[in-house]
């Protein structure tokens, strides 16, 4: 079985570091510890719901959404290496961030 490598989006990092929240964080941590463990950890996102701009800046072929507390959600995409698979983890937003990205009302 491959390793899986984790990488933050410049966007998810900056919510990453400078969120107070800490049930926001220690739930971040963990699904990031399930995902090593499983990377299909999250639920899969059909393609036609992606956002175009994730297409266009990441080039992404899949994408996974994780829950979080408070409505908050994780998403990220998979990429298969040699020797491992990068999990990468494009945002971490609010759901109405996340309700305007995909563009639900």
């Amino acid at each position: 079985m491959k390793a899986v490598q984790i990488i933050l989006s410049p966007e998810a990092e900056k919510v990453y570091l400078e969120s107070k929240d800490q049930t926001i964080l220690n739930a971040v941590n963990r699904k990031i510890k399930l995902i090593k463990l499983n990377f299909h950890y999250g639920v899969p996102i059909t393609k036609r719901l992606f956002p175009r701009e994730y297409i266009l800046r990441y080039g992404i072929t899949n994408l996974f959404r994780v829950e979080l507390p408070n409505f908050w959600r994780m998403l990220y995409t998979l990429t298969d290496g040699d020797n491992k698979i990068t999990a990468f983890i494009l945002d971490i937003i609010d759901h109405n961030t996340y309700n305007k990205k995909f563009g639900y009302k």
